[in-house]
């Protein structure tokens, strides 16, 4: 059974910091795709950062470009999203995807959906 599994999340002062893991078991992490998503309250889910299974490829947001960083290490099945510099804007729950994708378009990675986590809150004070 595949399990994708988030952590890290909680609370920080504008201008802070958090980790957020990604654990995924039940399939051959290192052929898959990972990308973060995230749901504020009462907005739609948007795609915030992606990472290709490889690690060379990597997409950010606008909204978060200079600020938060994807990576992955396959040996352990986890994928990291290093959030700084946040805002209260960034106040949501991220949620991690896996997918096998042929491209890393843009079109591509807001399809992704095969393996979701539960998601983790993060929340951003001013």
């Amino acid at each position: 059974q595949v399990q994708v599994v988030e952590s890290g999340g909680g609370r920080a002062q504008a201008g802070g910091s958090l980790r957020l893991s990604c654990a995924v078991s039940g399939l051959t992490f290192n052929r898959y795709g990972v990308a973060w998503f995230r749901q504020g309250p009462g907005k739609e889910r948007e795609l915030v950062t992606a990472i290709s299974w490889s690690g060379g490829n990597k997409y950010y947001a606008e909204f978060v470009q200079g600020r938060f960083t994807i990576s992955r290490d396959n040996s352990k099945n986890t994928a990291y999203l290093q959030m700084d510099y946040l805002e209260p804007e960034d106040t949501a729950v991220y949620y991690c995807v896996a997918d096998r994708i042929l491209d890393f378009t843009i079109p591509t990675l807001q399809a992704m959906n095969a393996y979701w986590g539960q998601g983790t809150q993060v929340t951003v004070s001013s």
